[in-house]
């Protein structure tokens, strides 16, 4: 993973020094997003096995910069996961905010949603034999995802525009399940099969 620089004082960085040390740190990390980025990208046009220098150029580096900071596919895949984790997360409050309505903003979300678990597909088989990891990234998954859901759901009810009986989690495995497959099966749109589902939430008028 990326390590950021420190001072090596207990986080204490005298004053002329916080002009140099800032700015790195700032590049490190539009640095690890572009690069997960761009292996985000790779894995949902190729899967997780796409080749590193698929990666390496969609990201503008090099091979070795890659292996650096992820020495293992598994570490990479891993990144991308927890990347586009917080992604989603972040992404739901500034759609509720900016949407022309709740429903509209949870159909938004749920469609970056789909997005991501298209990448998720692939986490058990790079993580391969640990078992333990890939419980803790679930619950990783849970805890950041399902408050947003939850949000974005309460308020279209609220607004009156969607049914109260379905829970955040329960939508969310039933997207999910709707996805599986779509990796695999060129002729399975995933998507056009979710965007009935939420369309199935609303309320007749």
């Amino acid at each position: 993973m990326f390590r950021f620089a420190t001072d090596g004082r207990n986080g204490v960085v005298d004053e002329g020094a916080q002009g140099s040390v800032r700015p790195k740190r700032a590049d490190a990390r539009r640095n690890q997003e572009t690069l997960l980025d761009a292996a985000a990208a790779v894995f949902v046009a190729s899967g997780v096995d796409a080749p590193v220098r698929d990666i390496a150029a969609k990201a503008g580096v090099g091979m070795g910069t890659i292996y650096r900071h992820f020495p293992t596919r598994a570490d990479l895949v891993i990144a991308v996961y927890r990347h586009q984790v917080e992604a989603c997360a972040e992404a739901g409050p500034a759609l509720l905010a900016a949407a022309e309505s709740p429903h509209a903003a949870l159909a938004q979300w749920i469609d970056l949603f789909v997005g991501f678990l298209v990448t998720k597909h692939g986490l058990a088989g790079a993580m391969q034999s640990d078992q333990a990891g890939f419980e803790t990234l679930h619950a990783y998954f849970l805890d950041r995802l399902v408050p947003v859901c939850t949000e974005l759901l309460d308020a279209a009810v609220v607004a009156g525009e969607v049914r109260a009986d379905v829970a955040a989690l329960q939508l969310m495995r039933g997207v999910g399940n709707l996805c599986i497959g779509a990796d695999t099966d060129a002729g399975y749109d995933a998507r056009r099969l979710v965007e009935l589902l939420i369309a199935g939430l609303r309320v007749p008028r």
